[in-house]
């Protein structure tokens, strides 16, 4: 049985787009600032590309298709993680301020729908 095909490729992208694109490109300079206020400003920079490179990784993981429950596990935990350090610590530095962890919580809820009760049944022969 499959998971939805549109939803792990958008998932995908999330990982994909906030590792590369305002990471490790630096498209949004937002983000080293959230690590800079979190861990310290000394290697902010360092810090941030390597943050971008592991959320790189869980976007072609996802993809991958490979040890996927557990690939759903370190996903969901490191977003709560993540958000919840986000919204006690820097919450004026959010896109959306505290309502990020709305949107992080929707993102989880996605998660778990796509692997646990999305299926696509296979197509039976005769």
């Amino acid at each position: 049985m499959k998971k939805n095909a549109f939803l792990n490729y958008f998932i995908a992208f999330v990982w994909l787009a906030n590792g590369l694109l305002c990471k490790l490109l630096n498209l949004v300079p937002r983000h080293q600032q959230i690590v800079a206020s979190i861990l310290g400003n000394e290697h902010a920079g360092l810090l941030t590309k390597l943050i971008g490179t592991a959320e790189t990784l869980m976007g072609l993981w996802v993809l991958s298709g490979l040890a996927v429950r557990l690939n759903v596990l370190a996903q969901v935990v490191i977003i709560a993680t993540m958000n919840v350090l986000e919204f006690l610590l820097v919450p004026d530095l959010l896109l959306w301020g505290r309502w990020n962890a709305f949107f992080a919580l929707i993102l989880i809820i996605t998660i778990l729908y796509n692997e646990f009760y999305i299926r696509i049944k296979p197509t039976q022969t005769y």
